[in-house]
C-alpha cells in the first residue's frame, strides 16, 4: 500500500530516481517495471466506478466528481502526487484529463473553450446564449442551475442570490462566465486542491511557471509529433537480428510504407500508447528480437519494455500481412 505519510515525512525522496520492484517478482527496473507500475496504478485509480471522477460521454474526458466523498480527498492528493512523479521520472501516462486541469495547475483562467473540450453540447448551448439575437428573457433563465444527484434535483446558485437574478441581454456574459467557473472551479474546489497539493509536492518551482498548459499536458501524456525514421535510428537488435538483416530491412520498409494512422497504431501496439516523450521518439528505447516459432506466428509486443518479438518472415508480403493483423486485431492491453 502507498502511504502519503511516508512521502510527507521525507519530501526530498520524491525527487530521487524512482525504482520499482513488485513483491514476489524478480527483475531489475530498467524502465519497464516502472512503466508497468504507473500503468496498473492509473488503470485502477481512474475508474469511474470509484466515484472520484466522472467521464463526459461525448468527449470521454475525465473530471473531478463534485459529489465525491470527504474520504476521497487523500486519494486525490495521491493521484496528483503520482502524476508529478510520472513527469519527474519521464513516464507517459494515459490519463484523459482536459486542458482545463493543466491551466488550473498553472494558475491560468479556464474559459468556455476549455469547457467545450469537456462537454461540447453544454458549451454550444452557452455559446448560443451569448450569440442569439432573440430576447434572452424568453429563455426564462436565472443565475441558478439544477444538478441531479442520487435521484434528487438540487438547485445551486451561480452567484449569491442567483435564483432571483434573471439572465438578460446585459448580463448574459456574466451568466456564462459564472456557469463555466462553477463547473471547472467552484464545484470541484476541494478535490482539485488536494490533487494540486500532491502534484506540487513533486513539480514546483519557477520553471513550472514558464510552461504553457499544452506544454505541461505534453509532459504528462506525451506528444503525437514524431518521425519514424528517428525510431529506426535508435532501435536496438538482439542476435541474430541486426540493422542489415533481411528481415529487419523488410520490417522497416513495411513500417515506413504504412499511412500515418497505421504507424500510430503500431506505436500503440509496441509501447501501450501512441504518444512519445516530449524529448521525441529518439527518447524511446526499442528492441527487436527474433521469434523463432515460425512464420505462421504474429509479432508479439512486450509493451512494458518496448520489445518486439518478430518472426523470421520469408517475404515482405507476409511481413505486411502479419504486422497489420497483429496491430489491428489486438484489442485491450496485455502484459507479457
Amino acid at each position: 500500500q502507498l502511504r502519503l505519510e511516508r512521502f510527507e515525512d521525507k519530501p526530498n525522496d520524491l525527487t530521487k530516481p524512482l525504482k520499482v520492484c513488485f513483491s514476489g517478482e524478480e527483475g531489475i527496473d530498467d524502465g519497464g517495471v516502472k512503466k508497468e507500475f504507473f500503468l496498473l496504478l492509473f488503470q485502477d485509480l481512474l475508474q469511474v466506478k470509484y466515484g472520484m471522477f466522472v467521464e463526459y460521454e461525448e468527449s470521454h474526458r475525465l473530471w473531478f466528481n463534485s459529489w465525491s466523498f470527504t474520504d476521497d480527498i487523500v486519494m486525490f492528493r495521491l493521484i496528483g502526487l503520482l502524476c508529478g512523479l510520472a513527469i519527474y521520472n519521464s513516464v507517459i501516462l494515459d490519463v484523459p484529463f482536459p486542458t482545463a486541469l493543466y491551466k488550473k495547475l498553472l494558475g491560468k483562467k479556464a474559459t468556455l473553450e476549455d469547457l467545450k473540450e469537456m462537454d461540447p453540447l453544454l458549451a454550444e448551448n452557452l455559446k448560443r446564449i451569448l450569440e442569439t439575437e432573440d430576447d434572452i428573457s424568453t429563455f426564462d433563465l436565472c443565475f441558478q442551475i439544477d444538478r441531479h444527484h442520487l435521484g434528487e434535483t438540487i438547485s445551486v446558485d451561480l452567484v449569491e442570490g442567483g435564483g432571483k437574478i434573471p439572465v438578460t441581454q446585459d448580463n448574459r456574459h456574466a451568466y456564462v462566465d459564472a456557469y463555466v467557473d462553477f463547473i471547472i472551479n467552484k464545484s470541484v474546489q476541494k478535490p482539485f486542491e488536494a490533487f494540486q497539493k500532491g502534484f506540487s509536492a513533486v513539480c514546483h518551482g519557477v520553471v513550472l511557471g514558464f510552461l504553457h498548459p499544452k506544454e505541461l499536458m505534453a509532459l504528462v501524456i506525451g506528444s503525437t509529433s514524431y518521425d519514424f525514421s528517428d525510431l529506426e535510428t535508435v532501435t536496438q537488435y538482439h542476435s541474430p537480428f541486426h540493422a542489415d538483416h533481411a528481415v529487419i530491412r523488410m520490417f522497416w520498409k513495411t513500417l515506413h510504407d504504412f499511412p500515418q494512422g497505421m504507424k500510430r497504431k503500431f506505436l500503440f501496439f509496441l509501447t501501450g500508447t501512441d504518444r512519445v516523450p516530449v524529448a521525441g521518439i529518439k527518447a524511446l528505447t526499442v528492441v527487436i528480437q527474433a521469434n523463432l516459432a515460425g512464420p505462421s506466428h504474429l509479432p508479439v509486443a512486450h509493451t512494458c519494455f518496448n520489445i518486439l518479438d518478430l518472426p523470421v518472415y520469408p517475404n515482405i508480403s507476409t511481413m505486411r500481412e502479419k504486422l497489420i493483423q497483429a496491430i489491428t486485431q489486438t484489442e485491450g492491453f496485455g502484459l507479457i
